[in-house]
């Protein structure tokens, strides 16, 4: 049986006679009824948890997406003698959070790498330099060698790790590195200078 691709917030009161063990045991043999069940028991749980590392109610409703869409995927790799069924939600929960926040950071660095100008409150500067940032930014990636364009694109805009990233292309994780790293520094170089050639043009 196939994944469902979004998990729907169950409707009230679906599974709330079966026993948590039960909940397991269906939801490892694929019935989708336990999948409801185990989203209505613990969802809200696994919410709590991304919402509390993550500090964005959003970012954390979209963890709890992917925590169940993972578990459905992988729910052969339960096994009950390990643990209870919601400690091991709970070691999937972290794994997504973690990558939430491995993405959060990538952002940040592509920001970076554009020399962008944020406020503290984290949103993008208003204003014509802002829009012109992003578009440098988008220009300066299409010009970078076509590998170390399609790791940083993997990265920023697929949202995956260096890990991932290695494992979809079958680079060694060194080179998907070395390839993230010196696509960054072309881009830093050239941006750099861009700036300095706009400022000059404005004194001019």
């Amino acid at each position: 049986m196939t994944a469902p691709s979004v998990v729907a917030p169950p409707p009230p009161g679906r599974g709330e006679r079966l026993l948590d063990h039960e909940v397991a045991e269906g939801f490892v043999r694929g019935d989708e009824r336990c999948l409801t069940a185990a989203y209505d028991r613990w969802g809200g749980f696994v919410h709590a948890l991304a919402a509390r590392a993550l500090g964005d109610s959003r970012e954390a409703e979209d963890v709890r997406q992917q925590v169940f869409l993972a578990a459905w995927r992988g729910r052969a790799g339960y096994r009950p003698e390990r643990g209870p069924f919601p400690g091991w939600l709970v070691g999937i929960t972290r794994r997504k959070i973690a990558d939430a926040l491995s993405a959060r950071t990538r952002r940040r660095d592509l920001i970076a790498a554009a020399g962008a100008v944020l406020p503290f409150d984290g949103e993008p500067a208003p204003g014509p330099d802002s829009v012109l940032d992003r578009l440098l930014v988008t220009d300066e990636l299409a010009k970078l060698p076509h590998v170390q364009r399609e790791v940083l694109a993997m990265a920023f805009y697929g949202d995956l790790t260096q890990v991932q990233i290695a494992e979809r292309t079958g680079m060694p994780l060194g080179t998907v590195k070395s390839h993230a790293r010196r696509g960054l520094h072309r881009m830093r170089r050239s941006l750099s200078e861009g700036r300095g050639r706009r400022a000059e043009a404005a004194v001019s």
